[in-house]
């Protein structure tokens, strides 16, 4: 009797976690431009930044290559969408602050890595990638992720693709899911080690690596990092999700890399631009 109690609740726990973890699948058209894409982590940047990562140069480099592009968006102080990767401007920049604490204008006048390149707009780099280059464009969390959300759209629909958009924000996620559910959408996430060093709480670090959110995001693929996958790793594949890994280098072990992910981002070397698994 206490064993077929046990049994029971064990069954009706991993069924409510299935439940909680359960992605939406994309459908064919949106998978298509992405499944087997090699996509350079913030443009075909140079490890030195002689060209800079998230540059209008690094993503002219990945679309004359043939890769996919993976890029990230965040809002100047005074509501522009640029593309950047730090919430900060310390380590590509002479000056130091949050990215959102300068005006379009401020940033712009900030040199990157001491080269001739500028922090771009985002609409500026979508004029160098539309239609040549699949793109991953990554959300940053912000507290004006609504403003983010709703200016990154406005941009992507006068886009003719292909495009997708991730974030490691769930509320992002609910967003386009919520607003613009034809656009394929991804969670990101990390291991429960990194989220804790990050400063999370633990139900928080919980909650992110189990990605316990999706019965409200509904993602179509999950982007996960280097580390053990985890369980909701597998029951995801299970479930039809597609899973992009970030981000491969040269010393990765790119043929189980291959074997595992429908879709990878890379970086520091020249990979084939395309793969089948």
């Amino acid at each position: 009797m206490v064993f077929g109690i046990c049994a029971a609740i064990v069954v009706i726990l991993v069924c409510l976690y299935g439940f909680l973890i359960a992605p939406r699948k994309a459908g064919a058209a949106q998978k298509a431009p992405f499944s087997g894409l090699m996509a350079a982590h913030r443009g075909l940047y140079e490890k030195d930044q002689s060209v800079p990562e998230n540059s209008l140069e690094a993503f002219r480099r990945a679309a004359a290559a043939g890769y996919g592009v993976e890029l990230d968006v965040q809002l100047s102080s005074d509501g522009a969408v640029v593309v950047f990767h730090d919430d900060t401007v310390d380590r590509m920049t002479t000056k130091k602050g949050r990215v959102d604490s300068f005006t379009l204008e401020e940033l712009q006048a900030m040199p990157l890595k001491g080269t001739d390149h500028r922090m771009p707009l985002f609409t500026d780099v979508m004029a160098v990638l539309d239609r040549k280059s699949p793109t991953i464009v990554e959300l940053k969390s912000t507290p004006n992720y609504r403003e983010l959300c709703e200016k990154t759209l406005a941009i992507l629909r006068t886009c003719k693709g292909p495009y997708c958009v991730e974030s490691f924000d769930p509320h992002i996620v609910r967003w386009f899911y919520q607003n613009a559910p034809d656009i394929m959408r991804g969670q990101l996430t990390e291991s429960f080690g990194h989220w804790r060093r990050s400063g999370k709480k633990l139900w928080q670090a919980a909650l992110m690596h189990t990605l316990c959110c999706n019965f409200l995001t509904h993602p179509q693929f999950i982007a996960y990092g280097r580390g053990p996958r985890p369980l909701c790793w597998f029951l995801g594949k299970c479930t039809g999700a597609m899973h992009v890994y970030w981000t491969e280098r040269p010393d990765s072990d790119h043929e189980t890399l291959k074997k595992r992910y429908d879709c990878r981002i890379f970086e520091h070397y020249r990979p084939e631009t395309r793969y089948q698994k």
